[in-house]
């Protein structure tokens, strides 16, 4: 049975249309606690903030412990518009984020199902749920580098 629509990838895909309008590659994350409210949220800021960590999974990593007084993100879910990059698969890792849920693959630059595959390395390795909004969240991107071009 297919992953039911979330109201989380929805707000994660918002955030990803404001990171494009802002010139920032279009990735939007929602981090939610286990109770279901959302503890952080963000789109990637690396062109912004000059920060080449400024990915939206980082930020709202960061800005979620800092909500939780906690680096570890116990009983979470990561809802995130593309897989991840091997930068933020490791800190989802290290957060012990317990389900990460994402639109798009990457293939080029991914690093849960592609790339370096990190969970293959890590010892907490969360429940991963791919697909959810693919479509949505990959038409984003396309229109987004259609219009670099």
């Amino acid at each position: 049975m297919p992953f039911p629509p979330s109201p989380h990838m929805a707000r994660a895909l918002e955030l990803a249309r404001q990171a494009a309008g802002a010139g920032e590659v279009p990735v939007g994350a929602v981090l939610v606690g286990g109770d279901g409210r959302i503890l952080a949220e963000a789109h990637n800021r690396t062109r912004t903030d000059h920060d080449p960590t400024a990915h939206a999974e980082m930020l709202a990593l960061r800005a979620a412990a800092r909500v939780a007084g906690n680096e570890r993100l116990l009983d979470s879910t990561l809802w995130v518009t593309l897989e991840p990059c091997p930068m933020c698969a490791a800190a989802i890792a290290e957060a012990r984020v317990k389900r990460l849920v994402y639109a798009a693959p990457d293939p080029k630059g991914g690093g849960v199902e592609h790339g370096p595959r990190i969970f293959a390395h890590t010892r907490h390795v969360p429940e991963i749920v791919a697909g959810i909004s693919a479509s949505a969240a990959a038409e984003i991107l396309r229109g987004f580098f259609a219009s670099r071009r």
